[in-house]
């Protein structure tokens, strides 16, 4: 009953902060490598009204390409904004825009973890970036979450990784600092030191992906503890620490599902941020849908496999 009044009153703030069009604002958040970072702040105008939660997006392409303010995203933006929560949606750099050609299989490891690296380290300065300006914007500090798509996921799922082991990049936090919670579809942990673990309890994470996922694993690739471990696996490494989840788990589904939820399934991801954000919920949710292609889709792949169907355009 609790819960069912929660919604309610989610549901019917809504509708109301939806009578108001979402204003959006660009912001110059940082410079690096001779680049201008930018970050778009999606909000319904300020009304005096307590400090809202504020969802930082970091968008989808291979860390090869992308846009924060492309249009396939407004939807998901929307959504969240007239729901009340602020949304920033930033650049970041794009490391492997130009990998190496012909290069061997050391040289794609490193270039790989140099661009989640760089992609993470903005995602960090976009983060002090919104706690510093979190009274103008309207923004609790203390309800800072991260989302993202594909490649965007991926740096989401490092930063709060980077920050929960103690790493030495994550130090550029205030030290009191932690995410409220994490969105990633299609995600995945990139390591290249064995099976990586969270040394603290992370931020609740909503984990959408899908069995037939050939850019990003489903469970995980590796090769001598060089490899991706992606939802499946972090939604196992949570159960042994009995750290709270919500795995949307698409038996079939393709890559697609690095953006269908942000079409498809805002209502859940809202759910999810009333229950884990707002309500402190503790629960280890799994859904188990299944996708009906026309085909049987395939659903193990090889490391060559992922690689290729990232990257065979530009090797």
């Amino acid at each position: 009953m609790k819960r069912l009044l929660a919604c309610l009153v989610l549901m019917l703030s809504s509708s109301h902060l939806m009578a108001h069009e979402v204003e959006c604002h660009t912001y110059h958040y940082a410079t690096v490598d001779d680049q201008e970072l930018m970050l778009d702040i999606y909000a319904l105008p300020s009304d005096g009204s307590k400090p809202r939660p504020c969802m930082i997006f970091a968008f989808g392409g291979g860390f090869v390409m992308g846009e924060r303010d492309h249009e396939y995203y407004a939807r998901y933006f929307d959504t969240l904004a007239s729901s009340g929560i602020v949304v920033a949606s930033i650049d970041y750099r794009l490391g492997l825009k130009n990998p190496p050609k012909n290069g061997n299989i050391k040289t794609m490891i490193g270039a790989m973890q140099h661009a989640i690296d760089i992609a993470v380290e903005d995602i960090y300065s976009a983060t002090c970036f919104v706690l510093q300006n979190s009274e103008k914007l309207n923004i609790d500090p203390n309800r800072v979450m991260l989302s993202g798509s594909s490649a965007g996921a991926i740096a989401a799922l490092h930063a709060e990784w980077n920050r929960c082991n103690g790493a030495e990049i994550a130090e550029v936090l205030p030290k009191d600092f932690s995410y409220a919670a994490v969105v990633a579809c299609a995600g995945a942990i990139f390591s290249t030191d064995g099976k990586p673990k969270f040394k603290s309890e992370p931020a609740p994470m909503l984990l959408f992906h899908g069995t037939s996922d050939g850019n990003v694993p489903y469970n995980r690739s590796s090769l001598f503890g060089i490899g991706f471990y992606g939802s499946k696996y972090i939604a196992k490494q949570l159960d042994k620490i009995d750290a709270p989840y919500w795995f949307y788990s698409a038996k079939y589904a393709d890559h697609k599902i690095a953006g269908l939820p942000l079409w498809y399934q805002c209502n859940l991801i809202l759910q999810f941020i009333n229950d884990y954000v707002l309500e402190s919920s503790r629960t280890q949710i799994v859904n188990n849908v299944e996708y009906l292609p026309k085909e049987r889709r395939q659903t193990h792949f090889t490391a060559k496999e992922y690689l290729q169907n990232n990257y065979k355009h530009r090797m």
